[in-house]
């Protein structure tokens, strides 16, 4: 059969003025998967009180990252796809959940220049299942074949948060930035998502966010669970790395509206560090597998500000895994790896 593969991340704006990021927000937050309300409630919510105000702010702190080849997320991605096709025997082709280049575009590629390809193993760029993540780009996949290439057979990856090559790869770029300055603390700082979320992927609607230990053993409860999810990719790098349970800790970014969302809240906690007398915290982002706009200014810039306000002496972000070759051997060997796919 011949088969190949589909990487996807979340995607970016054109640019980063506010005519290309009103509508790439419009995609994202009109998402069913990402505000799960109801249709209406949805659209009164993104068009009246969102999209009004929203976009020109976005727009100003994309353009305080933006590079001169375009949006990192996007440039990264590329770079990924390129390494990526150095060492896998098959066909690769990139696609982003919003924006461009699209799902679809990504598919007709591989199709254009595969004639007879039978099959396409979708890789969302997410190491963590959330459906504001994972699922949306699966449901996407899903839709886009069966209206444009009913012909396909789609198989996918779900998660592979504690994937040993992917804990070795956040491992080594962790020691890589330690090696090269003193550090008091790690902060792993991952995307938060609203709690509803979680407990929605919860088959027993009884386990979730129930206790203060929910998180810690595996189950059929949690097995689609992001706060485990991330939680164990944390406690397995940490192991990895040797950190005493003092000298790390855990906490959710990028937070938006009011409704009860995973803590502790990043922002808060890097000024709490700071406070308490850490003065050199480094912060690793491991829900993003690309530098974006929520790393390299949600947390290069605002997070920094936010501990040297607080007391703070120096603040190292690490990089993502961005095209790091050790990224790259985890991704041929998950694609290779039979038992991580899913049929869709």
């Amino acid at each position: 059969m011949k088969k190949a593969v589909l990487l996807v991340n979340l995607g970016s704006p054109d640019s980063c003025s506010v005519k290309d990021v009103k509508p790439y927000l419009d995609e994202f937050l009109m998402d069913k998967y990402v505000i799960d309300v109801p249709y209406l409630l949805r659209w009164v919510i993104v068009k009246c009180f969102i999209l009004p105000f929203r976009p020109k702010r976005s727009a100003e702190a994309y353009q305080t990252i933006w590079w001169k080849e375009g949006s990192p997320l996007i440039v990264l991605s590329y770079r990924l796809l390129e390494a990526l096709k150095k060492v896998l025997d098959m066909p690769v082709a990139l696609g982003m959940r919003y924006g461009n280049p699209s799902i679809l575009s990504g598919i007709q590629e591989l199709v254009d220049s595969n004639p007879d390809l039978e099959e396409v193993l979708l890789f969302p760029l997410y190491p963590h299942y959330a459906m504001a993540s994972t699922k949306t780009v699966i449901e996407k996949t899903k839709q886009v074949v069966k209206t444009h290439f009913s012909h396909l057979r789609l198989s996918y990856i779900e998660s592979f948060y504690t994937y040993e090559p992917y804990i070795k790869s956040l491992s080594q770029t962790l020691q890589d930035a330690l090696s090269k300055t003193e550090i008091d603390h790690v902060l792993f700082s991952f995307h938060g998502v609203p709690e509803r979320h979680v407990i929605k992927t919860d088959p027993t609607s009884s386990h979730c966010l129930q206790s203060k230990d929910c998180c810690e053993r595996a189950c059929s409860a949690n097995a689609l669970c992001y706060s485990h999810h991330v939680k164990q990719t944390a406690y397995a790098v940490a192991k990895d790395c040797q950190f005493e349970n003092s000298f790390y800790s855990i906490s959710f970014q990028s937070r938006l509206g009011k409704d009860p969302w995973l803590q502790p809240f990043t922002d808060k906690t890097i000024g709490e560090l700071a406070k308490k007398g850490v003065k050199n915290l480094a912060v690793i982002c491991p829900a993003f597998v690309s530098d974006c706009l929520e790393t390299l200014e949600e947390m290069g810039e605002e997070g920094k500000e936010i501990f040297l306000e607080n007391g703070g002496k120096s603040f190292t972000l690490i990089p993502c895994l961005n095209d790091n070759p050790l990224w790259v051997e985890c991704m041929r060997q998950i694609i290779s790896d039979e038992a991580m796919h899913k049929k869709g």
